[in-house]
């Protein structure tokens, strides 16, 4: 290998960190059994992963026959706080972690009720902070949950199969169009990098 072509491979596994952050948004489940646990999914994801922002995370609930939503629980980073005392212990963040910038907004309700049935609103308040000013995104996603008392165990598995098939597909396509951008970013920068060194080299 020339040593051009090493410095371009050390240079791509050196951005690979930057590259991998995959997002795809996933439809939650609907249906949980009463007395397990069950997994609120909502998933916001950022058009453009390269602009840095932060986010915070609320749950409300509106039981079956209500007209107003009550809110449940909120999360900021590092800080999941449980609003309701009908939740109280039972609601886990299941989300993002580590970062200001969640995507993953998923609580996790242990020993479901009956009395959880109803409609549940997950939303984003997303600041981007932008190179000119900051940006306010307000993003809604809602969950009608049923409680049951037994599952249909051949179409839960049905589902979550197609489900986890094509979220592999998605992220699996996603992450090869992230590698050949990078690769043909690097690239086109070490070739204007040589242009230029070339073009120093015949003015001397």
């Amino acid at each position: 290998n020339s040593p051009k072509r090493r410095s371009l491979l050390q240079e791509t596994v050196c951005f690979m960190p930057q590259c991998q952050t995959g997002c795809a948004e996933v439809d939650s489940m609907t249906e949980a059994v009463a007395g397990k646990g069950f997994l609120l999914g909502c998933i916001s994801c950022k058009r453009r992963e390269e602009v840095p922002g932060s986010a915070i995370v609320d749950w409300h609930y509106k039981a079956a026959g209500s007209e107003e939503f009550i809110h449940i629980f909120q999360y900021e980073y590092n800080n999941p706080i449980i609003l309701h005392e009908n939740f109280e212990g039972r609601l886990e963040w299941k989300g993002t972690m580590g970062t200001k910038d969640a995507q993953i907004g998923s609580v996790f309700i242990h020993n479901v009720t009956y009395n959880d049935t109803g409609t549940y609103l997950c939303t984003f308040h997303r600041t981007l902070y932008l190179p000119l000013n900051e940006e306010h995104v307000v993003i809604s996603k809602e969950v009608e949950l049923t409680v049951v008392e037994n599952a249909n165990p051949e179409l839960t598995a049905v589902i979550s199969e197609i489900m986890m098939y094509v979220l592999i597909a998605v992220l699996q396509l996603w992450m090869i169009g992230v590698l050949i951008y990078c690769y043909r970013k690097i690239y086109a920068e070490n070739e204007a990098r040589e242009a230029r060194k070339a073009a120093r080299s015949q003015s001397k």
